[in-house]
């Protein structure tokens, strides 16, 4: 079955064709580590990890390559502001690479509970200067390149069709941008690759180049890194729709001018996530991260619920009312599944015809440009078919969570249910986890405390052993 994708650079829905036969090379934009990555920020990484997921699903081998933003990006897309690095170390009087070491770990964290694949690579920008420098010397001697107060500037009057992702005039550009008036411009949507004598206050992380000391601009990095681990021609480059205008756009721009031909076939982008007021701001510090919303007694995996009850290029409105509905929604979804596979017997038939039909309709949504509301459909289908053994009903669940990764095969436990059968259930897990403690499997240990948390189970740890309880 064909897999079709809505590209940004064309404003249509098109066949997917990959570069290479069966395999994808799929870049996404990562988080710039000075801080926690907001919610909105959130859906759009889960958007691409049900894109990846999904290619998987239909038969394709997938390489994931994403950036850490440690170093170069500066408060605005554009060339103005302190990096934003040197923000975290002055908000909280730390070194920069303590505070990237610190977000970084912190946002692979919100991955983790939200059942967010980690990419096949994680590349930070500190650790492919020599590949940045490479590139703008590339970028230098084919002429696309001057230097101007020490810095070292694109000139996008020297590429053509500089536009052609934003799909706005160059007036247009000009005037949905939040540049100001810097003197050493020839073009006012001329861009860094290089600062030297920055009229910035003094960038804390500098490295030596041909230019002299100092730092990288922000967009030279996905070049260099998506080019080095992906090769020249990339299938799907993913972002945010507020990337489609500068940081996109600069993008294709240094990177079809260095290469010489198109660089990335398909280009993805996910809505904006949307408060009452508006969009969320780091820069005002309003934003709500997942931690808040764990505060609230929310589920993170009610969240990726939320986010997936919408398609990814539709803006989402986000409320604690809408989310809470996400959960009662949640819920239901769990205790049914959780019902069918309590009653699964092992004389159940299994007819694969009817497992193929179902999975057939599956991929026809997934295909269909990720039709995740649609999917879920498909799944509700399944679960209320009479026709349809529990055995049967029970491995389509699995093979769907494959990519819905909602942990659906987790038996949920009902507040107030009390029976043997799932005490002992429970009990396995905790002794899996005790065992694992014992062992300083930290990790696994976690794991199997989150899995519990998700099957409503609270574990209390004391000198006197383990014991859980039903949370309220």
């Amino acid at each position: 079955m064909d897999f079709y994708i809505y590209n940004t650079l064309s404003r249509k829905k098109e066949k997917f064709i990959p570069v290479h036969e069966n395999k994808v090379g799929m870049y996404t934009c990562g988080p710039t580590v000075y801080d926690y990555a907001h919610i909105g920020n959130l859906r759009t990484y889960i958007f691409e990890d049900v894109l990846k997921k999904s290619l998987r699903y239909v038969g394709y081998d997938v390489k994931h390559v994403m950036n850490i933003t440690d170093v170069g990006h500066l408060q605005s897309d554009e060339d103005y502001g302190v990096d934003k690095m040197q923000l975290g170390t002055e908000r909280e009087s730390k070194t920069v690479w303590d505070i990237a070491n610190y977000y970084e770990k912190a946002f692979f964290k919100d991955c983790n509970k939200l059942n967010i694949e980690r990419p096949t690579i994680v590349c930070r920008a500190t650790d492919h200067i020599d590949d940045m420098i490479n590139l703008i010397k590339v970028l230098e001697n084919k002429g696309y390149t001057y230097i101007s107060n020490g810095n070292v500037y694109y000139s996008i009057d020297k590429f053509k069709d500089y536009n052609k992702l934003a799909n706005l005039t160059m007036d247009e550009l000009k005037a949905g941008s939040r540049i100001k008036i810097d003197e050493y411009k020839k073009n006012p949507l001329d861009f860094v690759l290089w600062f030297t004598n920055s009229k910035f206050r003094n960038q804390v992380m500098q490295w030596d180049s041909p230019w002299g000391i100092g730092f990288p601009g922000w967009h030279i990095e996905c070049s260099a890194m998506s080019i080095k681990y992906l090769g020249e021609k990339i299938d799907i480059h993913c972002g945010g729709v507020d990337h489609i205008p500068v940081h996109h756009t600069n993008e294709i721009a240094q990177s079809e001018a260095a290469l010489g031909h198109k660089w990335v076939n398909y280009w993805m982008h996910g809505e904006f996530l949307v408060l009452d007021n508006g969009k969320m701001s780091k820069s005002k510090r309003d934003f709500l991260t997942l931690n808040k919303l764990e505060e609230k007694g929310f589920d993170p995996l009610v969240y990726r619920y939320f986010c997936l009850q919408s398609r990814y290029r539709k803006q989402l409105l986000f409320s604690f009312d809408a989310l809470k509905d996400a959960e009662n929604g949640y819920k239901k979804l769990k205790n049914k599944v959780s019902n069918l596979i309590k009653e699964v017997k092992e004389e159940d038939r299994l007819d694969l015809e009817k497992i193929n039909d179902y999975r057939n309709k599956f991929v026809e949504k997934l295909s269909d440009d990720l039709n995740i509301p649609n999917v879920f459909t498909v799944l509700w289908k399944v679960i209320k078919d009479n026709q349809l053994t529990n055995k049967e009903k029970c491995t389509l669940i699995e093979d769907f969570d494959k990519v819905l990764s909602m942990n659906l095969m987790d038996v949920y436990i009902e507040e107030g249910l009390n029976s043997n059968v799932d005490s002992k259930f429970i009990d396995k897990f905790i002794q899996e986890r005790n065992a694992a403690r014992q062992n300083r499997d930290w990790t696994k240990a976690d794991e199997i405390r989150d899995k519990l948390n998700s099957m409503n189970i609270e574990i209390l740890d004391s000198k006197e052993g383990t014991k859980w309880k039903l949370k309220k």
